[in-house]
């Protein structure tokens, strides 16, 4: 049974499931070695003062909350369906398969007549959020029937339910099920969250905060690299106004009087099309690198 954590060791808890192995990389560029055990679910985790726990993403907040763990990371969908009363330390957009929020959205067999939230007065609605359902019909003063949904919720409609309010990244499995999307319900992203009591103590607020800092700086670098190169000083201005930077490029002198070095951070997805531009401008040795964190 779990127990509430002692003075100087932060119980957190991390998603098991699908955002599992994305969670641990994520802590992994950001300083922490996690170790899985397949029969366990609490993993290694190379800091003495961290014990960590797997627990399913829906019951993170409400566990956090009682005091049972310090600290987890759970989607805001989570925390919304379940009510609980945490402190949001800070937002971390990633997911299974990107860097991008989730959405829950409310879907219909492609040859359905429902065209809105107002089309489902006196429908059935399969869902495995069913308070942030209830509250989305409230909201749009609609009356319809929600139904628990335990799993392999896209193929209840059209045969058990009318439509279903769904988790989706990009909608492909919904497209693969013959289903379109009607509307966007719910919005979500991880969020690094605390329980209020922990958060007043001096040692555990300093503990999350400084994992919050890692992990923001971890997610900030995934999607970019770092780039060294010389250039001839004549040719220096030219290639500055092909570079773009987090902030303005460093230039340092080399041994040569007549050339800098140059060094920035940028956009990967930009890397491709800036590196013939520099060596047309006069760039020589250049050199891409990855990036484990970057700390605004």
């Amino acid at each position: 049974m779990l127990k509430k954590s002692s003075k100087n060791v932060l119980r957190l808890g991390l998603p098991k499931g699908s955002i599992q192995e994305s969670t641990f990389d994520l802590f992994r560029k950001a300083g922490y070695k996690i170790t899985p055990s397949e029969r366990s679910y609490f993993p290694k985790i190379n800091d003495v003062e961290i014990e960590c726990v797997l627990l399913r993403a829906q019951e993170m907040a409400k566990y956090v909350e009682m005091g049972v763990l310090d600290a987890g990371l759970t989607g805001k969908d989570w925390i919304v369906e379940s009510s609980s009363k945490v402190h949001e330390v800070c937002e971390l957009i990633y997911g299974k398969s990107g860097l991008r929020p989730v959405r829950w959205v409310l879907a219909v067999p492609n040859d359905s007549p429902i065209q809105s939230v107002k089309d489902l007065n006196g429908k059935r609605i399969a869902t495995e959020v069913v308070n942030i359902s209830k509250k989305y019909l409230r909201a749009n003063k609609v009356k319809a029937n929600i139904e628990f949904s335990w799993g392999a919720t896209e193929v209840k409609p059209p045969m058990l339910v009318d439509a279903i309010i769904e988790l989706t990244e990009s909608g492909s499995s919904l497209k693969a099920n013959n289903l379109r999307i009607v509307e966007t319900v719910l919005e979500s992203t991880t969020r690094f969250i605390v329980n209020k009591d922990s958060w007043k103590d001096d040692w555990k607020r300093s503990k999350v905060e400084n994992i919050a800092l890692l992990l923001k700086g971890a997610l900030a670098a995934q999607e970019k690299v770092g780039l060294k190169l010389n250039v001839e000083k004549n040719n220096l201005k030219k290639v500055l106004s092909i570079l773009p930077a987090l902030k303005n490029p460093t230039v340092s002198q080399l041994s040569d009087d007549g050339w800098c070095a140059v060094e920035t951070i940028i956009d990967e997805s930009v890397v491709r099309d800036i590196v013939p531009k520099l060596k047309r401008a006069g760039a020589q040795g250049i050199i891409e690198y990855p990036l484990n964190k970057v700390i605004p």
